[in-house]
């Protein structure tokens, strides 16, 4: 974990990673047992990836997206480089990657991933985006669920959190309904992934 000093080689890593389809029923494994298992989902990507990051100086954030009720959310690593933020992301899928450092804003951030949040049908199903969730306010063993590097239980706790904190609207409720639906080509882009269920 040393080497991977920077978010783009953390990136890189997180990439390499098979996707953890919990074909055994869902996880939230921390860090170290993620490591060890070899394997993550996008929440246990972004766990892993805040810890190595947090190695290297950067404070171990979380933001969470909430999707309407067809879609599955997703937890990104928002973190910044000389005044601009950028993203970790853990995805088996095409969209929904890693965002280079270039943005002004969390919410420039977090509006980067709009457009590539569609169901199958195109519709955008994006609708909040959370407050940052420092995972440094967690670091005392004794924290409700253990020491979130370490332990050996599932972090739902985090989740929970991450789930009760602040969010914001990405669109004006009263417009949701004159979104412009995906297209086709953008539709069977996003159905392209890195692995496969065994």
């Amino acid at each position: 974990m040393k080497k991977l000093n920077t978010p783009a080689k953390v990136q890189d890593f997180l990439n390499e990673l098979p996707f953890n389809f919990e074909e055994k029923g869902e996880t939230l494994k921390s860090p170290i047992l993620t490591l060890r298992a070899r394997r993550a989902h996008c929440f246990e990507g972004a766990l892993f990836g805040a810890y190595v990051l947090s190695l290297h100086g950067f404070t171990p954030y979380l933001m969470y997206f909430k999707t309407t009720k067809e879609d599955i959310s997703h937890v990104i690593v928002p973190f910044k480089l000389q005044g601009f933020w950028g993203a970790l992301s853990k995805t088996n899928h095409s969209v929904l990657r890693y965002r280079d450092p270039v943005y002004k804003s969390i919410r420039e951030l977090a509006m980067s991933y709009f457009n590539e949040y569609f169901l199958d049908n195109g519709k955008k199903t994006l609708r909040q985006y959370s407050a940052l969730l420092n995972l440094n306010n967690f670091k005392n063993p004794a924290h409700r669920g253990g020491n979130w590097v370490t332990t050996k239980e599932d972090l739902w706790w985090i989740d929970k959190k991450l789930d009760g904190i602040k969010h914001f609207d990405v669109v004006p409720k009263s417009y949701i309904k004159k979104l412009r639906k995906a297209e086709k080509i953008e539709v069977t882009a996003s159905n392209i992934v890195e692995f496969k269920k065994s």
